[in-house]
């Protein structure tokens, strides 16, 4: 059943399954564990990112893509929620004709951009999905009249998923059976799901195929693989992925807007997640998109702290002063890459066991 359910591709580390194990339980019960609406949202963001990063991971830790067009498909499925729902209604037709639409057109722009760059070199196809996103968030911004401009697009959802909706009056270890409750386990469930589906197809014959063309593209050419529309597939999958992701954050967040959806230091963000957990290996992406949110959101409240335990050290105090932690952030970066090179999921998996006694 599990060899089904991981599509075969097992941990090959204790320590990397005790960390998944963890990570997947942690989040299966955030809820109950951490009741707070700032844990609850750090949790889902969690969520949202590790489906985000995988599916950049198929792109680049597998296929050998650069792209940074990948945010422009996580934005097409945030506002095709929004748009839809603040046009058509807060009504389940709605909510599901424009999921629709926006993963018909994330694939669409992702074949089409497939077809006119695949065939360039790396740097020039990197650049190429750079212009084609900066574009796309310019025209978000200037359709004010359905994406809302800079503000961006607040609406309502159906009534299952709003906050005040209440299924019974009794709790569940002290939490009520609320819409936001619902509205969570929605998005967790629907980010293991596309996981598990990613997992499938990077251990499928498929998947071998893209990784045959990251190691040597020409050889794979040679012995008669379509290595272009192999190329294709893979970025229009991991562009319905990311527009999935895209939904599942509208959903919880009831808004979108460009800083939300569309801004460049989301691509950023989502290659360091890929980088810090290993690329080519789509666990990475648990662990990279975990570390990096628990760090984002908690690192300045950690930073304060030390800086208060520290006060009457010389220097120490302003060094670890919260408005540094987008510094000790790199730092962290910077130390985690040298050690690190293959990524921490790399290294779990080659780490040799202690000689027994």
């Amino acid at each position: 059943m599990l060899t089904t359910v991981l599509s075969g591709d097992f941990p090959r580390s204790r320590w990397l399954a005790a960390l998944l194990v963890t990570v997947v339980a942690g989040l299966a019960a955030a809820p109950f564990i951490f009741p707070g609406t700032r844990s609850l949202d750090v949790a889902a963001r969690i969520l949202v990112f590790i489906l985000l990063a995988a599916s950049y991971d198929l792109l680049l830790g597998y296929t050998g893509i650069v792209s940074f067009a990948h945010t422009m498909f996580f934005g097409i499925g945030g506002y095709g929620v929004g748009i839809a729902m603040s046009k058509l209604g807060p009504t389940w037709s709605s909510l599901a004709a424009g999921s629709a639409i926006s993963l018909a057109l994330a694939v669409a722009l992702a074949f089409l951009v497939g077809l006119l760059s695949l065939r360039v070199k790396t740097i020039f196809f990197a650049m190429i999905t750079l212009a084609v996103a900066s574009f796309f968030q310019i025209l978000a911004s200037q359709l004010s009249d359905f994406t809302g401009g800079e503000d961006g697009l607040n609406y309502k959802l159906p009534e299952l998923f709003l906050p005040g909706t209440k299924f019974a009056e009794a709790t569940l270890f002290g939490v009520e059976l609320s819409g936001r409750l619902f509205s969570y386990y929605v998005l967790f469930a629907g980010s293991l799901a596309l996981f598990l589906v990613l997992l499938r197809v990077v251990n499928s014959p498929f998947g071998r195929v893209l990784l045959s063309i990251r190691e040597n593209e020409f050889r794979s050419e040679a012995i008669g693989y379509r290595t272009v529309a192999y190329r294709a597939v893979a970025n229009c999958l991991g562009a319905a992925v990311a527009a999935a992701a895209g939904i599942l954050y509208a959903i919880w967040l009831r808004y979108t807007g460009p800083d939300t959806t569309l801004s460049f230091n989301i691509m950023i963000d989502i290659l360091l997640m890929v980088v810090i957990g290993g690329m080519g290996t789509m666990y990475g992406s648990v662990i990279g998109a975990t570390l990096f949110v628990v760090a984002q959101n908690y690192l300045q409240d950690l930073m304060k702290l030390a800086s208060n335990a520290t006060k009457g050290i010389a220097l120490l105090p302003d060094l670890l002063h919260p408005d540094r932690w987008l510094l000790w952030l790199g730092v962290l970066f910077v130390v985690c890459v040298y050690y690190f090179p293959a990524g921490i999921v790399g290294r779990l998996r080659t780490r040799k066991a202690p000689p027994a006694p």
